[in-house]
């Protein structure tokens, strides 16, 4: 099996995932559909055949102790990848994803512009959040290569693997590989303050003790970027409070409301041609009041109330408003954008026009005229 005009084709396609497995043709995931290419179907004899041109000799020693294994990679003339090698059935499976070159702007990602802004913040924790395959690690790429091109600080990296590769412009990056710079995640983010960073990025939040150095990094001055696979910001919220036991929830609260600047989770949805996907965007802005929901368990359920109404104040958005410009636009279907909508009911009265007559938080959203919007505001008030 030639495995690198087969990542060729992946690269030509556009897609974003090659899928290997015994007995079965290479399957690829093209905007997020899985489609079979048309070549044979590998052997157990050709699995090996590309773990042994794929592998170095120390990640060839790992996978035969431990069955999987994490880590990316580069062919020359075609792309760099992030790859996982697994054993199912007693055999040898593959994931392999495409990992851009070239790093993209929001602008050029279909990001909000409100992502430069935070991006530049100089301490806190900013999250990027979503279910695999959202983009959260483009996004965060976006964010780091936005403060390297436009701000002169140290950014530490701790990945597994490492994907996109960021080369020193006004910023000095270092990025460090699990398993082959440091041994875990804890170990780095142990040591990591000590290091004289400005900025650090953790590939992925998994735990308390990452969750608790994190958040000790922002609340000391430091800018603090992760991701989490969690679907939207009042859940990342949970979340985090869920990493801890009972007792320190309450500390847990204060902390991160003192020190969470921005939530930004992200959805991927298809145009109307079913060729290309749009980022539709939660975007949390840490507030005074967003702190106070924080801060008491009770009031946590209101912050996504609190995002609906912060969008002209602080470019907050929730992913119903952002659903609702992509299909204004025309850039996705009714159908679709119902489909990936929080509240599919609700959503389909904003499209038929029935809302309360105080409500003006959808006005941005909804193509309302500024003036009937700010007269609204007005009203309101009196």
């Amino acid at each position: 099996m030639d495995i690198k005009r087969i990542l060729t084709e992946m690269i030509e396609r556009g897609a974003s995932d090659l899928h290997l497995k015994v007995a079965t043709p290479p399957v690829l995931r093209i905007n997020g559909s899985l489609v079979q290419a048309e070549h044979p179907a590998p052997t157990v004899q050709d699995m090996v055949a590309v773990s042994q041109q794929v592998l170095t000799a120390g990640q060839r020693e790992a996978f035969e102790q431990t069955r999987e294994i994490d880590f990316a990679f580069g062919v020359p003339g075609v792309a760099r990848f992030r790859a996982n090698f697994y054993v199912q059935r007693g055999t040898i499976a593959m994931v392999f994803r495409h990992v851009p070159v070239e790093i993209k702007g929001p602008d050029d990602l279909g990001l909000p512009p409100v992502i430069k802004e935070l991006a530049l913040r100089q301490r806190g924790l900013i999250l990027v959040t979503g279910t695999v395959g959202s983009g959260k690690s483009t996004t965060l790429a976006s964010m780091v290569n936005i403060i390297n091109q436009e701000t002169a600080r140290h950014v530490i990296t701790i990945e597994d693997p490492i994907e996109f590769l960021h080369r020193d412009n006004k910023s000095i990056v270092s990025q460090r590989e699990i398993g082959c710079d440091t041994t875990s995640y804890s170990d780095a983010l142990k040591h990591v303050l000590r290091q004289d960073p400005d900025v650090i990025l953790i590939g992925e939040i998994r735990d308390e003790e990452s969750m608790k150095i994190a958040l000790t990094a922002a609340d000391t001055g430091h800018l603090v970027l992760s991701t989490m696979h969690t679907i939207d910001a009042t859940q990342t919220v949970s979340r985090i409070i869920s990493f801890f036991p009972p007792h320190q929830h309450q500390e847990i609260r204060y902390l991160l409301a003192s020190t969470l600047q921005s939530v930004i989770s992200q959805r991927l949805v298809a145009d109307s041609s079913g060729l290309q996907r749009h980022p539709a965007c939660e975007i949390l802005v840490t507030t005074s009041t967003i702190r106070e929901y924080i801060r008491d368990a009770e009031k946590t359920v209101m912050v996504r109330q609190a995002i609906q109404e912060g969008f002209v104040s602080y470019q907050m958005q929730t992913f119903d408003q952002s659903l609702m410009q992509l299909y204004k636009e025309g850039k996705v279907t009714l159908d679709v954008a119902t489909k990936a909508s929080s509240n599919p009911h609700e959503f389909l009265l904003r499209i038929k026009g029935i809302q309360g007559s105080s409500d003006n938080t959808w006005n941005r959203f909804e193509d309302k005229p500024e003036e009937e919007a700010e007269e609204k505001v007005e009203i309101q008030r009196i």
